[in-house]
């Protein structure tokens, strides 16, 4: 008796340990740098430590990167999207709003990648970096949509339902990406980098939460993707700016949706932030759009009925 109660406090210890390990795992994503050699521009900054502004903000960053947070397989629908967290570009908000919108995403059969941009406004060195919101941070997601397509079969991602959600400044960059032609320069070139810049990189749809003052007016073309626009109508620097956005998103023919929450400011997160009820449930109305977009459901590598193919 007294060995068959060894023999099963062992296998509860070796169990459980087990689950422990499972654990920690699905604890600790993937994260990939995107460009393994050094990010164009930043070769010489390339492997220098990141640095954390009050023990949560990430900064000093060199080698953007992906953290990978994947939904559970067991409903997992093929859709992806990046997400962009804000922070004014001279910090990252990671936590707030990339890890915890990732698995807000994940709960509906998104798998998630979660961007790390270099910031042009990051001054915690004593100095600018000398990088820029036009140039560098949008070329860094503009390579993140091109990796995530690059890889969509291992993780069993559809590179036809490819979005990308930003929130503030990671709104800016998603209308910059989204709603503008590509600027000319080496990912436009005739002979590319290396394999991951032969994706496209023109996400097939786009969620801008409290998008940040765009630096440069979005052109609208034609074949911008369909958007999910939602602000608070407090906010004084991001509320204008997703009106306008709307509005000229809707002139030029592209199928969006706005939703301003009524005594609301700056930076609700998720839904964590604040007491209001149609603050908490704003991941839901995303969650109607996506599913009322078809973008939740396989489409046999076709874009749903009425989307420009990338």
């Amino acid at each position: 008796m007294k060995i068959h109660n060894v023999i099963l406090a062992a296998s509860l210890a070796l169990a459980g340990f087990g689950t422990a390990a499972l654990a920690q795992q699905q604890a600790a994503p993937a994260v990939f740098q995107l460009w393994p050699n050094g990010a164009p521009g930043s070769e010489k900054h390339h492997g220098e430590a990141e640095k954390l502004v009050d023990g949560a903000y990430p900064v000093n960053i060199h080698d953007p990167s992906l953290t990978v947070v994947r939904a559970d397989p067991r409903h997992a629908n093929g859709a992806a999207v990046v997400v962009v967290p804000g922070g004014g570009h001279r910090i990252l908000v990671f936590q707030n709003e990339g890890i915890a919108a990732a698995k807000n995403l994940n709960r509906i059969g998104v798998t998630a990648f979660v961007l790390k941009y270099r910031l042009a406004r990051d001054d915690s060195s004593g100095a600018l970096p000398g990088y820029t919101i036009e140039g560098d941070a949008a070329g860094d997601l503009r390579r993140a949509l091109r990796w995530v397509r690059a890889h969509a079969a291992e993780y069993g991602v559809d590179p036809h339902r490819v979005g990308v959600m930003g929130f503030s400044a990671g709104g800016e960059l998603v209308s910059l990406v989204a709603d503008n032609p590509e600027p000319a320069g080496p990912n436009t070139a005739a002979s590319k980098r290396d394999a991951v810049d032969q994706q496209s990189a023109r996400p097939d749809f786009q969620v801008l939460i409290y998008p940040g003052p765009l630096g440069s007016p979005a052109k609208a073309v034609n074949n911008a993707p369909p958007a999910f626009i939602a602000a608070g109508s407090k906010d004084k620097c991001c509320m204008p700016p997703a009106i306008g956005l709307y509005q000229q998103l809707t002139a030029a023919g592209v199928s969006a949706e706005l939703h301003l929450y009524a005594e609301t400011d700056h930076a609700f997160n998720v839904g964590q932030r604040g007491e209001r009820v149609s603050i908490q449930h704003w991941p839901d109305r995303l969650s109607d759009w996506l599913a009322d977009g078809g973008w939740l459901v396989p489409h046999n590598g076709q874009a749903p009925q009425g989307v420009p193919a990338p």
